[in-house]
């Protein structure tokens, strides 16, 4: 599985640092090291005013953010696992 995260500059400033720290520790924490690959991104094309937008293999996420990470973690990543 391939993650990337966009750390274009509207999502740079929208917290993609952040989420970048999330998903490294989620995938530490879950021993998930073999499984997944993070990437960074710039501009996947589907910029949101909230949050960061993450693709995962084909699929995009938009409007990721702390908050709301451990609910895009689980859906988006451990359930397609």
């Amino acid at each position: 599985m391939i993650i990337q995260i966009c750390v274009g500059s509207s999502c740079h400033l929208k917290g993609a640092p952040e989420i970048v720290r999330l998903l490294k520790e989620a995938v530490a924490e879950h021993h998930l090291e073999k499984d997944v690959t993070l990437a960074g991104s710039f501009c996947i094309g589907k910029c949101n005013r909230v949050g960061v937008t993450v693709q995962v293999d084909d699929e995009v996420y938009t409007g990721i953010t702390p908050e709301g990470f451990k609910d895009f973690f689980k859906t988006g990543v451990l359930d397609r696992l």
